[in-house]
């Protein structure tokens, strides 16, 4: 039996064209896009950069039960803590060359405006001990300077920012407790 040479040359095209569809539709999951399909397709959304953990700095141990402020000298931090043990904020501060005795102390005394030893015009002053004469206590300069102490010069201020400051007014009344840490 003769196959004509017409009959032939269509039967191999049409098998090379199935070829070709099979070798294509494989193709098309993992050949790139061309420039024109890329314009067509919806861009891919972009993932927000992973934004850092904010630091924690816990409540030191063995600081105290109930409201107080734990301040510790060595970590140079305030935490105000609410009856529950749960910390409502804490904060870096500046402390002067003057420490106060570690243990527990309370308020004596505030001041909502003054001069502060170092001669700087200050707010929200929270007192709570003496040590050699010189009062130890929390505030903020009103000029928002957070400056390292003159080694020259005694100085007990505890500084942190007017917000913080603020905060502790509002925290720290007469008589609350000031528990501090090494």
């Amino acid at each position: 039996m003769a196959i004509k040479a017409g009959t032939l040359v269509s039967g191999l095209t049409a098998a090379a064209m199935v070829v070709i569809a099979v070798l294509a539709a494989q193709a098309s999951g993992s050949a790139p896009k061309t420039p024109a399909a890329a314009h067509s397709a919806t861009p891919p959304k972009k993932s927000a950069p992973a934004k850092p953990k904010p630091k924690t700095y816990p409540l030191p141990l063995h600081s105290g039960i109930g409201k107080r402020v734990v301040y510790s000298i060595s970590a140079k931090r305030v935490w105000l803590v609410d009856d529950g043990n749960k910390v409502v904020r804490t904060y870096a501060v500046v402390a002067g060359n003057v420490a106060p005795s570690k243990g527990l102390h309370h308020v004596f005394f505030r001041r909502a405006t003054g001069t502060g030893g170092d001669g700087k015009q200050v707010e929200h002053t929270v007192l709570f001990a003496m040590t050699g004469g010189v009062n130890v206590g929390f505030s903020a300069a009103v000029d928002g300077s957070l400056p390292k102490p003159d080694p020259a010069k005694q100085n007990a201020a505890i500084r942190a920012t007017r917000a913080d400051t603020a905060a502790m007014w509002q925290f720290a009344t007469v008589g609350s407790a000031i528990n501090v840490m090494p």
